[in-house]
């Protein structure tokens, strides 16, 4: 039992990171979008939007759903934010969470 659970853990790790390594590349190719507003790492060079870099990923993930469900106006963030599934919203706001 212990050896199964040996070989186990020792696959996760070899495995897990490129896994990891993946989704952290995945979303930065979905936040792309963002960097023309918000900046490549989160940090607008131009006020008036939003610093992204460092804010917790839940809260960026709330408020893209938050946008995603807005049904009046024209803001353009509730267009880019419906056009994501809810596992690309998590895969951006992690990303944009882990920026410095």
């Amino acid at each position: 039992m212990i050896k199964k659970t040996s070989a186990c853990l020792a696959a996760l790790m070899l495995f897990g990171g490129p896994a990891f390594a993946q989704s952290a590349d995945s979303g930065r190719l979905l936040a792309s979008n963002c960097f023309q507003c918000h900046g490549t790492n989160g940090r607008p060079s131009v006020s008036g939007f939003d610093r992204l870099a460092g804010a917790s990923s839940s809260e960026i993930y709330s408020e893209l759903k938050e946008m995603q469900g807005k049904t009046v106006g024209n803001d353009i963030m509730k267009v880019h934010a419906r056009g994501y599934t809810d596992t690309q919203l998590r895969a951006i706001a992690t990303y944009f969470a882990a920026q410095r």
